[in-house]
């Protein structure tokens, strides 16, 4: 994953801390539940301290400047076809009305994550020079 030490560092320290915090979310009914929360949470902080920290030292990247715009409708579409699948659950209670609004939920979620994304962010790929 790390491609330098102190990249490998930063991200055991980031999983150590993910792992603590949903720990202390499990099991937060307890004194000690919060305290091991809270205690994710400063690992977490921590860590994404030292991933700011090595980010000067990447320089310049090779990809030229990527369409916002393209990728922010990927991103409406892919959350958007589950907005589809949750309210078309609500809204029917038949099966077959159920199933129809999934299989449509999803369509519109894999054309999101499947074609508008991976389109725009290999727009300015660096193969393409």
């Amino acid at each position: 994953m790390a491609a330098t030490t102190s990249q490998g560092k930063a991200f055991t320290l980031f999983m150590t801390g993910l792992t603590a915090a949903t720990a202390g979310i499990a099991f937060f009914s307890s004194a000690g539940g919060k305290g091991i929360f809270f205690l994710g949470l400063v690992v977490l902080a921590v860590s994404m301290g030292m991933f700011f920290k090595i980010k000067p030292l990447e320089g310049k990247t090779a990809e030229g400047p990527q369409s916002s715009v393209m990728k922010l409708v990927g991103v409406v579409l892919a959350l958007g076809g589950w907005v589809v699948v949750l309210f078309g659950l609500h809204l029917t209670a038949s099966v077959s009305g159920r199933m129809i609004t999934s299989v449509i939920g999803m369509a519109i979620t894999l054309v999101g994550i499947l074609y508008v994304l991976p389109t725009a962010a290999s727009k300015n790929a660096i193969w393409k020079a």
